[in-house]
């Protein structure tokens, strides 16, 4: 399989309150096209800031990342708003929903920023509710939602650009059990029809549905399964 991301001797470091604080310390690390990956480790290991690196929603201070052959740390700011938007979808532990809109209308929206005409925007967004179940709530609002139906309008709207890449940080953390087994499934058919998937996750079920699980602690893989 190709390569699709690639980090090189990668490091995060913030200034808190005067102190330094390492947050990814030179990380080196390839995601190949298709791959289901689960980052994991102790809170404060770096695992959401890796995360946040692998998508270009935070810069390294050392180091490169190429998301497609292409040196994400060189872009400026217009160009990585269009890699994000066209390139990489984003899943949260909280949704993020527009609590005015409707489940479609959700969904369209990355799409509306990417200049996608009304009517294939509109036919999209329906595809991807019926894709995670939902086509029976496109017209509800959030609030008219559950938890986990709303993570599902989340992936949708991740997916409405047709990224290459999903990422998802803590997707299941919001959720009961059985609601957040309801996820984990459909991240794994996600996988299946092709989608290249990196979770954090503290959920054991997720990372045992991942085919490879990294492990992180003090800001540095200290291995894989």
């Amino acid at each position: 399989m190709s390569v699709l991301v690639s980090l090189r001797d990668v490091m995060r470091d913030y200034a808190i309150n005067g102190d330094a604080v390492h947050a990814v310390r030179g990380v080196s690390l390839d995601i190949a096209q298709g791959e289901y990956a689960a980052i994991v480790g102790p809170s404060g290991s770096g695992k959401s800031t890796l995360l946040h690196l692998i998508g270009a929603i935070d810069q390294p201070s050392a180091g490169s990342v190429t998301i497609g052959g292409e040196r994400v740390d060189a872009l400026n700011d217009r160009e990585l708003t269009r890699l994000r938007l066209r390139r990489v979808g984003f899943v949260f532990q909280r949704f993020y929903l527009m609590p005015m809109l409707s489940a479609r209308e959700n969904v369209e929206l990355p799409m509306a920023e990417a200049g996608v005409p009304k009517a294939e925007r509109r036919k999209r967004a329906s595809e991807l509710l019926g894709y995670v179940e939902l086509s029976h709530r496109e017209r509800h609002r959030p609030t008219q939602l559950s938890g986990g139906e709303q993570q599902r309008v989340a992936i949708a709207r991740a997916l409405a650009n047709r990224p290459g890449l999903l990422l998802a940080d803590e997707p299941t953390g919001e959720l009961d059990a059985r609601t957040g087994a309801e996820i984990v499934a459909l991240f794994e058919r996600l996988n299946n029809d092709g989608t290249t998937i990196v979770v954090v996750t503290h959920d054991e079920g997720l990372g045992r549905a991942a085919r490879r699980v990294i492990h992180m602690k003090d800001g540095r893989v200290v291995g894989e399964d």
